[in-house]
């Protein structure tokens, strides 16, 4: 932690971030910056309009105002997960967490991709238009992963689990 503030739209001045993580032995620049936003492969991170203030597109653990506005999804998303939650998913559902909100994506690779990263993968089917026609809102974050709130049990396909 390094002491830096975020706005009410999750973002922080690069002036500040760059000075802040300088002085807790960070040693971090503003090309540095430039080229993890531009190279990043899931496309985490974006500047402002004049490239003074930076934020996350998503996975903020802290309430922001993310600007995105409600989106109608995809019939189907895909939620990666570790077999070890399944029991807690099966009895709760997918919840957010220390997350703002539950990451879908639109396609099974990425959600095994995901899922990868807390162990033995499984992906989660999920009905997210019938979601939606039940009044639960989604959102398209700028970097293509689709955002909502909760996701009740009885949306998630548990077919195969």
């Amino acid at each position: 932690m390094i002491g830096l503030t975020l706005d009410e739209g999750g973002w922080a001045d690069v002036a500040d971030l760059i000075d802040l993580a300088n002085r807790h032995g960070r040693e971090i620049y503003l090309e540095l910056i430039r080229e993890v936003v531009a190279t990043n492969n899931k496309k985490r991170f974006a500047f402002n309009d004049d490239g003074t203030k930076i934020r996350a597109n998503q996975g903020h653990s802290v309430d922001i105002e993310l600007g995105l506005s409600p989106a109608v999804p995809p019939r189907v998303l895909y939620h990666g997960t570790a077999t070890r939650f399944l029991e807690s998913i099966k009895q709760k559902g997918l919840n957010s967490g220390t997350r703002l909100h539950v990451h879908l994506s639109a396609d099974v690779a990425t959600a095994v991709d995901v899922g990868r990263r807390h162990g033995k993968p499984v992906v989660l089917k999920i009905s997210s238009l019938e979601m939606h026609e039940a009044g639960h809102k989604f959102y398209f974050s700028e970097n293509g992963v689709w955002l909502t709130r909760l996701v009740p049990v009885t949306f998630i396909n548990m077919e195969n689990l």
